[in-house]
């Protein structure tokens, strides 16, 4: 967390998600992870926009071993990269749903893990992580 992405993480302590979207004429793309830049067409008039908290499964990897805190303890999880409805693809971890009922494309909404399930942004600062859930 730093000044540049310290909205993001105050709308996620919320219950809300953002994206950046481009401002330049002609582009108008959404992106995540949050960037200063429009990874697309390179301009700076990016703003910060709500998203629905909507996506679909695009893939994903079931985790048996990480030794990195706080991972360790939630062995087995579910890696995956989800389509945002603005379009972004967004790195995130599935919840809720065993392995067996995972299918590319099912329909997901955001859910924010917050501090006391096992995030701390150091500092003493609470962080709330987006993960994902059927819809």
């Amino acid at each position: 967390m730093d000044a540049f992405t310290r909205p993001y993480w105050d709308a996620a302590a919320e219950g809300r998600l953002l994206l950046r979207r481009c401002r330049a004429e002609g582009c108008g793309a959404a992106h995540h992870y949050p960037r200063e830049f429009c990874p697309y067409c390179w301009s700076e008039d990016v703003g910060w926009e709500p998203a629905t908290g909507r996506a679909a499964l695009y893939t994903w990897s079931v985790v048996h071993r990480n030794d990195l805190p706080p991972f360790g303890g939630r062995v087995p999880y579910v890696a995956a990269v989800v389509d945002l409805a603005e379009g972004p693809r967004m790195m995130t971890e599935i919840i809720d749903c065993p392995e067996g009922e995972l299918r590319i494309g099912m329909p997901l909404v955001v859910h924010f893990r917050g501090a006391g399930e096992g995030t701390d942004g150091g500092e003493g600062a609470a962080v709330a992580i987006p993960v994902f859930r059927p819809a």
